[in-house]
């Protein structure tokens, strides 16, 4: 890939913004970020990068992995996305309610709260593995911090499927110590 760098100034600060051979620009301070704990979610993370790639977003692609996938897997991804990050596993370990809902595999959703820990980008837009893009949707990156869809089960939360977010090691610090503390009201 051919990048062409630029300063651009913006809000007291410098980012570089590059010009890609196929003509697109490539803001390097915001990026879409999703998640693959293991090769099955893997896939999901090719679909949905293709997919906003295939809609020309402007933005970088970052897929944060677990140990568990594989180095075939690890090989695709890296052809698709920017940035792939090796992340620990959080488990919720709440098996009573993620029996009870019948997802056994939804304890390590709390992996996602790495995401906060992107601090080299202004601001992201996370979204789940089983999620893709049919058109561009770069329009989400003028939401404010934290956007996100309201869940249908319990209003008074919102879907962490897709969520517009400024990373912060002071939030991630926060977020971890409340969940250790608290746990999560549906094991998730």
């Amino acid at each position: 890939m051919q990048l062409t760098k630029t300063s651009l100034y913006k809000k007291s600060f410098v980012c570089e913004i590059g010009v890609i051979e196929n003509k697109y620009l490539l803001f390097a301070d915001q990026a879409f970020v999703t998640l693959a704990t293991n090769d099955k979610y893997a896939k999901g993370a090719v679909v949905l990068g293709k997919s906003l790639r295939n809609h020309k977003t402007s933005k970088k692609l970052v897929v944060l992995i677990g140990p568990h996938v594989s180095e075939p897997s690890r090989a695709v991804l890296q052809t698709l996305y920017d940035e792939v990050r090796l992340v620990d596993v959080l488990d919720s370990g709440d098996t009573a309610h993620l029996a009870m809902m019948q997802r056994p595999d939804l304890g390590v959703t709390f992996t996602k709260l790495h995401c906060w820990t992107l601090t080299h980008y202004s601001k992201c837009v996370f979204m789940d593995a089983d999620t893709m893009a049919v058109a561009n949707i770069d329009e989400l990156f003028d939401r404010e911090e934290l956007s996100a869809a309201p869940d249908p089960g319990w209003p008074d939360c919102f879907n962490s499927g897709v969520f517009v977010f400024c990373p912060s090691n002071e939030t991630y610090g926060k977020l971890l110590q409340y969940c250790t503390e608290h746990g999560s009201f549906d094991g998730k």
